[in-house]
This record gives C-alpha cells, structure tokens and sequence, in this order.
C-alpha cells in the first residue's frame, strides 16, 4: 500500500498558451487534473489583420501559473513538464532578445499571431510558385502558416526586424527553448507550418524559390537545424534560470512540444470508448477524427498518408510519432460566436438577464429551448436565418482566406429572440462547415465513424449537438475535460521515460461520454 501511495505521488505540469490565455495543469501518473490556474495574455492589433503579441509576457504568465498550480507540491514529485501554444511566429535576435514584428517599431511585441493574415499576398504568391511541399498543404499555401509571413518581413521590415534577427521560432519551440535552453525543434511545428519533411528535412529549393535563401544560411539555424518528435527529452530538462522562474528543481524533464490544437488531439483521440457501441470501436484510429474548438476549430486524423484538396498534410510523426496526419480547420469559431453575439445591439439586455446566474451561452442555450418549447425542435428555429461563416477567409476545404462573411435572413427586429437565433445560426453553420471538411476527407478516402470534441466551445452543449445533428455521427467528450492541458503534460511524461512512447499513453487516455 505504501508502494502504491508513493508512485500516486508522482506529477506532471502541462501548459497551455491559447490565444488569449495562458493555463496550466498539475497532472498525476494516470492522467488526472489535481490543479489548474489561468492568465490572461495580451493581444495588440497595430493594423487591420495584424495581430501581435509579447513573448516576454507570455513566458512570464508560464511561470505565474505554473507556480500556482505546484503550490504546496514537492518539487521533487515534479518529473516532467510539457508546452504547447497556438502556432504563432517569435523573433529573436542573436543575443535571444525580442525583435519588433511591426512597422511601430516596440521590440517587446515579437510574436507575430497565428490569427495573424497580413502575409494574404505573399502566400497567393508562395501558392502561384507551385512547389511541390505545396502537396503537403492542400496546394494552397495559408497566410496561417509561417512562410508567408517571414517573407512579409523581409519584404516590409527589412532593417527592423529581418536584418536584425538570428532566430525564428513557432510557440511551442520558444518556450521548450526557453525551458531548456535547447534549439531543437518540434517536429509538430516544422511539419504542419513551416513545410519541413521527415526524414528528408528541408527543401532548399522552395526558400530559394520564394526569395527566402537567406534562411539556408549555417544549416538552416535560424528556422531550426535539429529536430525530435513531440515529447522527446530536450537538453538536460530545465536550465537554472527556468528553473527559478518556474518555481521547479533543474533538470526536470522537458518534453519536446505541441501545437495546441494537436495537444487537444493528443489528448482525446486515443480514449477508450469500449462499452458505448460507437461505431469506431474496434477499428484503427483513422476511424476516428479530434475537433479542437477553441478560437478556431481544428479537424484532426491519423495512420496513412492521403493528399485531400484544401487540407493540410499528410504530416508525418506531427501529433503521434510514426503516424501520418491530416488536419483541417475553421480559422475562427468561438472567436466568430463572441463576435456575432457581442457584436449584437441586444447584448446589453442579455448581459442585464444573465447578471450573476449562470454564463450568457447557458443562457442563449436555455432561452432557445423556451422558444422552441422542446430541445427537439431548437434546429428548426434556424429554418428562415443562414450564416457564411467564413468572418477570416475559409481555412478548409475551399482554402481562400480572402472569403468573408455573410448573413442572410435579416429583418428589423432586434430583440433578444433576434439575438439567441443568431447565435444559434451561426453554430449551425460552423457545424456546416465541419461536415464541409468530412465530405472532402471522404472523397480522399477518409471512413471517419465516431467525432471526438474537446476544448472551450466543447464544454457547450447545444455546440456539441448541433454538431451530432449536422454530421450524422457520435460525439463523445473527454471524461477529463481538459484534454489540452492532458495532451501537454503527457509529453512532460514521455520526456521523464515515464511512458516510453507518445503511442504508449495512448490506450490510457481516459474514458469517455457519449453526446
């Protein structure tokens, strides 16, 4: 008995950097949450699309919630940590100090977000270049991705920012950087947003044909020389100075990391459904595909390599080693939910309704259902207002960020009831937009049999069986809720050898609901 108290004594730190937050979690041995914290993080909009942050800031909430949730732990209980983050571009100089990504000029605002579409024109051109890693991203090259915008700054800030710069991170590399002093990149970020192939690595030839042959110089150092899969161990875990910040003992265990999105489907994809009569019980894994919804939605599957029109990948070893992935995606649903139901003249009265009670979506959800007098027939109250949901371009499958939105069904009513409709319009077309991607991996030979949901937009009930109703498929949900914050601390696992393989954790990602 004392034996098995003393392996439950054994923890995890998973962190998460979000768009707008960052949070951590306190994970045991079997994958449960003992604690969580949160912060908010800034985001600056210097110009029109241009969306900007401070890694500075960022690494100093990291430390904030870490210290929070290992509060009252032994650091010596602590054996491994794990990052993941949006897919958003650092820019350091070769003192590793920040380098400003904005005609303003503050060297603090060094991040350049993933949200981020100024680069619209040099991915149209990178797309009419034709390369063939373009195969590997749907053919289109997204605005989204880093490409694009290292040539925007070479292009618009030359003696600012590219000229001064020695190291160009995503997210996720930063802040394994900053754990453990280690350059080595993830193969999660270089795969799926920087068009590197394993085992070949990089194409020289598209750098130079986009007018990016600065970047070969001294093997490829300042985009990344070495790689690992996610959750590898890097250099010898925490340095003393991160180690101080952190709040942790040095040495601990730092796992390669993950975008957010693919820790969210690190964390679902592989739970055990046995029991529930799904249809994807008992088949591969390719059965399966993760919905990521956050800010954005990501649409996640895995095993074999197929090319789908519009969708990103295949990528090899990106969320699981060894495993090919296919990923598509909205680029803004909770965001687009926050904006059509903000944005609304009777959202001060719904505020007024709300007060202390419960969250506005709780709600808009309860008020749709007394509109409709039966949650059956809440669909149907959608029948005569549409919503094009494309508010930031369509990331999947059309690939055109120059889309905008639309809305159709107006009249001048502007009541809370005109409110609720809307909002439940624009989930129905999100759901729309999820079966838009199904159909194209469909066509690609994709089977997927059973969805599998997770982040903040997940935890909404009408959202999720909107979703079932649309999609004609199950859903099942995470029984431990914060499968991104899970998906995270598992590479902190991986990394202390506490499971030997990502592929290991797998098969103990825990049960699930059916919704």
């Amino acid at each position: 008995l004392s034996g098995h108290l003393l392996m439950a004594e054994v923890f995890y730190v998973g962190v998460d950097v979000g768009t707008a937050s960052v949070r951590a979690a306190l994970v045991t041995r079997e994958g449960l949450l003992k604690s969580t914290a949160q912060e908010p993080i800034g985001i600056w909009e210097p110009e029109s699309d241009h969306y900007v942050q401070s890694s500075t800031e960022i690494w100093e909430k990291c430390c904030t919630v870490v210290k929070k949730v290992t509060h009252g732990v032994e650091k010596s209980q602590i054996r491994g940590i794990g990052f993941d983050a949006t897919c958003s571009l650092v820019v350091l100089d070769q003192s590793f100090q920040p380098v400003p990504v904005s005609q303003e000029g503050d060297p603090q605002r060094n991040v350049v977000m993933w949200m981020d579409h100024r680069a619209t024109e040099q991915a149209d051109r990178i797309t009419k270049n034709g390369h063939r890693v373009l195969s590997r991203v749907g053919g289109v090259m997204s605005p989204e991705m880093q490409p694009p915008k290292l040539l925007w700054l070479k292009e618009n800030l030359k003696e600012n920012c590219w000229n001064k710069a020695s190291h160009f991170f995503d997210l996720p590399d930063f802040l394994s950087w900053k754990a453990s002093g280690s350059l080595t990149r993830s193969l999660c970020t270089l795969v799926c947003k920087w068009t590197y192939c394993p085992p070949e690595g990089w194409e020289a030839s598209f750098w130079t044909s986009i007018g990016l042959d600065d970047l070969l110089e001294n093997n490829f150092s300042k985009i990344g020389s070495v790689t690992c899969p996610p959750g590898s161990p890097l250099g010898e875990g925490l340095t003393q100075e991160a180690a101080a910040d952190l709040g942790l003992d040095p040495g601990t265990a730092v796992g390669a990391s993950l975008i957010d999105a693919h820790a969210g489907g690190l964390g679902v994809i592989g739970a055990d459904v046995k029991g529930f009569h799904l249809p994807c019980e008992g088949l591969p894994i390719t059965a399966r595909m993760a919905l990521i919804c956050g800010t954005s939605t990501c649409h996640m599957i895995s095993e074999q390599p197929r090319f789908v029109p519009g969708v990103w990948g295949p990528y090899l070893s990106a969320m699981v080693p060894g495993l090919w992935l296919n990923e598509g995606g909205q680029s803004v649903t909770g965001r687009l939910i926050d904006h059509m139901v903000k944005g609304h003249t009777a959202y001060t009265q719904l505020q007024e309704q709300v007060q202390q009670r419960s969250n506005i979506y709780s709600y808009l959800n309860n008020h749709l259902s007394s509109m409709a007098n039966s949650c059956s027939a809440v669909d149907l109250l959608g029948s005569s207002l549409h919503v094009w949901p494309d508010f930031h371009g369509n990331r999947s499958p059309l690939a055109d960020p120059t889309l905008k939105g639309m809305v159709v069904g107006l009249s001048l009513s502007q009541t809370l009831d005109d409110l609720a409709l809307l909002y439940l319009a624009t989930m129905q077309a999100l759901a729309l937009g999820t079966l838009h991607i199904l159909e194209a991996m469909k066509e690609a030979g994709h089977e997927i049999r059973t969805l599998f949901l997770c982040g903040g937009l997940s935890k909404n009930n009408l959202f999720v069986q909107i979703h079932a109703n649309t999609t004609g498929l199950p859903v099942v949900l995470p029984d431990q809720t914060e499968a991104v914050l899970v998906g995270a601390a598992v590479l902190g696992a991986c990394a202390s050898r506490h499971y030997s393989s990502i592929q290991s954790w797998l098969p103990k990602t825990h049960s699930a609901i059916v919704g």
